[in-house]
């Protein structure tokens, strides 16, 4: 998750920002992390509207790491109309969740995550999942950038 890329966090809980972004850097992973506090701001990011409308500012990310358990839209939401929008259906998408509950992961993958995380319970677990996450993903074929389409 290097080399000019964006990693847009959608999750509530500012505890779990601070932690998840930790282990971000704890894994020497430099790229730029945009937060954003529930489902309907991860959509308005996502959809370069209102404040959101300054690509230089607001790029589209090149990964999406959300809770499920969100206000206003939740995780599964915004992966359902993650997939329905030309421009950011490719984008992968990392549910991090503390729910187990069996309809919300197979609901995730119905409707287009890619993975499912349970949240572990310390700081280095989660360093080693992000670490784990970060070396399988910068392993992977990516399709090419899609900023320069942007709205």
């Amino acid at each position: 998750m290097d080399n000019g890329i964006t990693i847009l966090i959608a999750e509530d809980d500012p505890n779990d920002v601070m932690l998840l972004e930790l282990a971000i850097r704890k894994n020497g992973i430099k790229s730029p992390v945009r937060v954003v506090r529930d489902g309907q701001e991860a959509v308005g990011y996502l959809d370069g509207k209102g404040i959101y409308a300054d690509r230089q500012k607001f790029p589209l990310p090149s990964v999406i790491i959300t809770d499920v358990k969100m206000p206003r839209r939740n995780g599964l939401e915004v992966v359902e109309w993650v997939r329905k929008h030309p421009k950011c259906c490719i984008i992968p998408i990392v549910m991090l969740s503390g729910s187990r509950i069996e309809h919300d992961v197979v609901t995730a993958y119905k409707l287009g995550a890619n993975t499912y995380f349970t949240k572990p319970s310390t700081l280095d677990q989660l360093t080693e999942l992000i670490g784990l996450a970060h070396q399988y993903w910068s392993r992977c074929e990516h399709p090419p950038s899609h900023r320069t389409n942007a709205h």
